[in-house]
């Protein structure tokens, strides 16, 4: 068996049964000892001192036996303490390093959430910055429909324009102006009654001097039926001049 092991410059700590040993191997001692010095009687022989001798001897060896039992379990206990002692950092480490791994899984767990929370809020930002773009484009296109032009002969060419552009309608602001001018001088409300036209009750009317059978059958979808409406008698006209001479702008004279 192992004999005592202790660690150089450190004395363990006894235990119970550690001083129960040690007190147990004292009595025996202090037992032989005097034994061994008391007489077995005043008439002391060669054969009673050899058998006195033998008992002394007898006494040493168990008390020698008794003392290496007694380092004997001081060493198995010191090893049983160090097997108590390693258990116990064994189930610290084992608890020390579950810890661990729950600290790890929840901050991965933490930064997941995160990395999620970060992605939803970019896309939330993305999906404002589109609304905003499309409330944006619906302004400009409200505000294109919302296009207002003056109530006088330069509003009235140009809105006039738009319409004719929408339409496929040739003409420009120079060849519209020049017409109007000649034709009624800029009044809406002109009209002539004297020349033939008249005389066979269709007078030439509005801006461009245009006889109702002739607006009714160049009549410009989307505007006036009222043949005094200037950008109706000037789309209208423009339709009729387009069709008969390619263009407003072509026409000089009376048409």
């Amino acid at each position: 068996m192992p004999k005592n092991i202790t660690t150089p410059g450190h004395t363990p700590k006894l235990t119970k049964l550690h001083k129960l040993s040690i007190a147990g191997v004292a009595t025996l001692g202090a037992a032989a000892l005097a034994f061994s010095l008391v007489p077995g009687n005043s008439q002391t022989t060669t054969n009673d001192a050899a058998v006195s001798a033998a008992k002394v001897a007898y006494s040493e060896q168990q008390i020698k036996d008794v003392k290496a039992s007694v380092t004997d379990q001081l060493a198995g206990a010191d090893l049983k303490a160090q097997a108590i002692a390693a258990k116990k950092k064994a189930a610290a480490d084992a608890t020390a390093a579950a810890k661990k791994k729950a600290a790890d899984a929840a901050a991965a767990k933490k930064k997941a959430a995160a990395q999620a929370a970060a992605k939803k809020k970019a896309a939330a930002s993305r999906a404002k910055a589109a609304a905003a773009s499309r409330s944006t484009q619906r302004i400009k296109i409200e505000t294109v429909a919302a296009k207002t032009y003056a109530n006088n002969l330069d509003g009235w060419i140009r809105e006039s324009l738009d319409i004719m552009k929408a339409k496929g309608i040739p003409g420009t602001y120079q060849g519209l102006h020049k017409n109007i001018m000649r034709e009624s001088s800029g009044n809406p409300m002109a009209i002539n009654d004297w020349d033939i036209n008249a005389i066979n009750g269709i007078p030439s009317k509005g801006l461009l001097q245009v006889i109702p059978p002739t607006f009714k059958a160049y009549h410009v979808a989307g505007t006036s039926w009222d043949i005094y409406n200037p950008v109706a008698n000037i789309t209208a006209a423009c339709n009729y001049a387009a069709d008969k001479y390619g263009s407003m702008d072509n026409v000089n004279s009376a048409y």
